[in-house]
């Protein structure tokens, strides 16, 4: 996710690595997501079905399966918030508002209830234990309320953002099913890969931007019917809306499409969408999904991820929107592609992903971008951030691996995840050289593509590179290094 730079600039003015498993690839079996949904503007709500296939790819006997229910965050009562108080009222444009995700039924089970820290996990108690390598099929009915909400699930003033739109599978650790709460710093979502077949059903004047690719569309009363598939994805997401402008170009045999409501710089913003994707292809490793749906939408912060979709938020200006999109699509390597864990890690992906940012910019000047100026840019607000931050309390805390509850604010979360994990990997590229830089992260690209990776997975690459790097890291992630 990408927040704001000019937000970013007002407010400091004013101011467990754990080995997961996944997909590893076509010959491997995956978990399998067969959706139907349907949605009402009158009521603003998705009525769905989930025909789900668990394949136990673990080392244990399973009896029971959990579900994030991710919609239920925006309950009024809901313990953890989806926005905090300096982000309320750019997200609820329309005074408070809330939504809910109601589990209606789970069939071919022997149990299920609504349980987790804020009702945010579908525990369902299977018929008989799975053993390795066993399969199990769900059927799960529910229905999605929608808040109006410039976020990721939500009605935004002018589409539907359906990003969390159905139960998703916790990941599974060491530790077993994941349970993830609703944090509002950071992206609180680790997933695993699956396959996707997905149907929507919207009223016929609706253009649907979506992860998947396009396989079948029918017409009858009003309404459209619309199916997408999708393999060897995270998630799945989707943005409706009746006022969509369209522009495509295909590069490399994807097909990227920028959907914008309010855009004077259309063709740019399109532009930069394909040659970052066609840049990180070339650099990192092949992009791997046959489509990219890039999407300007209603959104609080700057901009959101999904695999093979991403959000790119309203109102931002032409730097601001080309900036957002570089990073949102460099997220397609760094979360989609190559996984993360979220929760404990989040500069894994975000500190990459905004280094990949700079990586593009450097290499293509006419945006107007400079490596040194990014980095600057990074350092200064970092440095006053922790300056500020030091006087106000006893001790700053500089640790990059951490919770992201225990993140105190926004601020912080943004300093220590994007702009320190920026700091970070230049200091590395700096430090091993280009050659030996580049060469590790095609080895993290290529030794983790569809997993999920730990810090130790990235390190790694490097240090098989002959480079001794291990302290380095350490040094940033403790919270050890002085910038």
């Amino acid at each position: 996710m990408k927040k704001l730079i000019s937000i970013l600039l007002i407010v400091c003015a004013l101011s467990l690595c754990v080995s997961l498993s996944a997909c590893d690839g076509k010959d491997r079996k995956c978990d399998r997501y067969e959706m139907f949904c349907i949605y009402d503007e009158e009521t603003s709500t998705l009525s769905g079905t989930v025909d789900f296939t668990f394949y136990n790819h673990t080392e244990n006997e399973l009896s029971d399966l959990k579900f994030n229910l991710y919609g239920n965050a925006f309950r009024e009562d809901a313990a953890y918030k989806p926005v905090s108080d300096a982000y309320k009222n750019r997200a609820y444009y329309a005074g408070e508002s809330y939504g809910a995700m109601s589990i209606e039924n789970v069939e071919n089970c022997a149990g299920w209830n609504v349980a987790g820290e804020d009702e945010n996990i579908l525990v369902v108690n299977l018929l008989t234990p799975i053993y390795p390598e066993d399969t199990a099929v769900l059927k799960i009915t529910y229905t999605l309320n929608l808040a109006k909400i410039n976020h990721r699930t939500g009605v935004s003033e002018n589409c539907i953002n359906l990003g969390n739109f159905y139960p998703v599978l916790c990941a599974y650790s060491t530790e077993g099913f994941i349970e993830a709460n609703y944090y509002t710093c950071g992206d609180p979502f680790i997933s695993e890969c699956a396959d996707y077949s997905v149907t929507v059903d919207v009223p016929e004047n609706y253009v649907i931007a979506s992860s998947g690719k396009l396989t079948g569309e029918s017409f009858a009363n009003g309404r459209k019917k619309s199916s997408y598939v999708l393999e060897d994805a995270r998630d799945f997401a989707m943005v409706l809306s009746d006022k969509f402008e369209v522009l495509s170009q295909t590069v490399d045999g994807v097909e990227v499409s920028y959907y914008y409501t309010s855009d004077a710089n259309a063709q740019n913003s399109l532009n930069v969408a394909t040659e970052s994707l066609k840049y990180f292809s070339d650099t990192f490793g092949k992009y791997v999904y046959p489509t990219l749906s890039v999407v300007q939408t209603g959104f609080c912060y700057g901009g959101m991820e999904y695999p093979a979709l991403t959000m790119i938020a309203e109102g931002l200006d032409r730097d601001n929107t080309a900036y957002t999109i570089v990073h949102e699509n460099a997220h397609q390597w760094w979360y989609a592609m190559v996984g993360s864990d979220q929760l404990n890690d989040p500069w894994q992906d975000e500190g990459l992903t905004e280094y990949s940012t700079l990586l593009f910019f450097e290499n293509h000047p006419n945006y107007g971008f400079t490596r040194k100026g990014i980095i600057n840019s990074a350092t200064s607000y970092y440095r006053a951030f922790f300056t500020v931050f030091s006087q106000l309390n006893d001790e700053a805390d500089t640790r990059m691996h951490r919770h992201l509850s225990e993140y105190t604010s926004e601020l912080e979360y943004n300093n220590v995840t994007y702009n320190k994990g920026l700091i970070l990997f230049e200091t590395l590229r700096n430090s091993v050289g280009d050659e030996k830089f580049f060469s590790g992260l095609k080895k993290y690209y290529e030794d983790n593509l569809l997993k999920i990776a730990t810090a130790d997975d990235l390190c790694a690459c490097f240090i098989k590179g002959g480079t001794d790097v291990e302290g380095l890291f350490n040094s940033f992630l403790q919270g050890k290094i002085l910038i």
